[in-house]
């Protein structure tokens, strides 16, 4: 079916930055296998916790954790931590303007473009992680080392509705991004402000279930653990029933929240945003 008239244009912006990224076999590749190091080493970390007195206590197994480390480092590329460097190499060579001049909705095409930047980087690291960690490792008789199978069908499937929430989520997050670095005709700042909490608050650094208890309400709430943390719980079966309808539902509304917010912020920079040369 052809799609309407009007979503051409993002259509066309989605597949071309898409098809483009998935050209760097190399970065994919060299991602991939660095990915697999610090998961490692995470892993053994994590090993070395669980064997003592204080494993008992822990909300999650070994097992479950491991399977959290590589679910996480296969999403690492997912990451809200950095502006689209499309959109900052406009910002500072100017050609920003011409987003300006399109006849489409500014928002929405930078949207469809930071969509596919992020899908088209993501999807060849998480398939090679999984054959690796997933299959590789069990037929290494590492099974305990690797990623576990989901807690059951319905798991799976919930799984694959986290994990595209979660691409829509990191998303609108990055728009924030490209907003800020449109007001500040610079990325530096704002990436090097954004890293460590993204990093810390998705849950790549150490799961979030592992931080105090007193913590668990406000992290599980807050939007980035939309990114990784929903998606992990719900793989492994933490997240089950109509608990992960309420992770989805949560995935999904920071989502709209948060496109609402890009929105208006955008519609203002935009506004004020001044262009010299000529």
């Amino acid at each position: 079916m052809p799609l309407p008239t009007g979503m051409r244009p993002y259509a066309a912006a989605f597949s071309s930055r898409f098809l483009v990224m998935l050209q760097y076999r190399t970065a994919a590749w060299a991602g991939f296998a660095t990915q697999c190091w610090w998961g490692g080493i995470k892993a053994m970390v994590l090993a070395a916790f669980y064997g003592g007195a204080a494993a008992a206590q822990a909300p999650l197994s070994l097992e479950q954790a491991i399977t959290y480390v590589w679910l996480a480092q296969g999403l690492f590329a997912l990451l809200p931590w950095s502006s689209d460097p499309e959109v900052a190499q406009a910002v500072r060579t100017g050609s920003v303007a011409y987003d300006r001049l399109r006849p489409v909705d500014a928002y929405t095409f930078w949207f469809a473009r930071s969509v596919g930047w992020t899908a088209a980087r993501v999807l060849p690291r998480m398939a090679m992680m999984a054959a690796f960690t997933g299959v590789a490792l069990p037929l290494a008789g590492l099974g305990a080392w690797g990623l576990q199978p989901p807690a059951g069908g319905a798991a799976l499937a919930a799984f694959a509705a986290a994990l595209l929430l979660a691409l829509l989520l990191s998303t609108a997050l990055v728009m924030l991004l490209n907003v800020a670095t449109a007001a500040a005709l610079n990325e530096r700042g704002i990436n090097t402000l954004a890293a460590p909490l993204v990093i810390v608050l998705s849950g790549n650094l150490l799961p979030l279930a592992l931080l105090p208890d007193a913590w668990q309400a406000a992290l599980l709430l807050q939007p980035l653990a939309g990114v990784v943390d929903i998606p992990a719980r719900i793989y492994f079966g933490r997240l089950a029933g109509l608990d992960a309808l309420g992770g989805l539902a949560l995935q999904g509304a920071w989502t709209l929240l948060l496109v609402v917010l890009g929105r208006a912020c955008m519609a203002r920079t935009m506004h004020r945003l001044e262009v010299q040369g000529g």
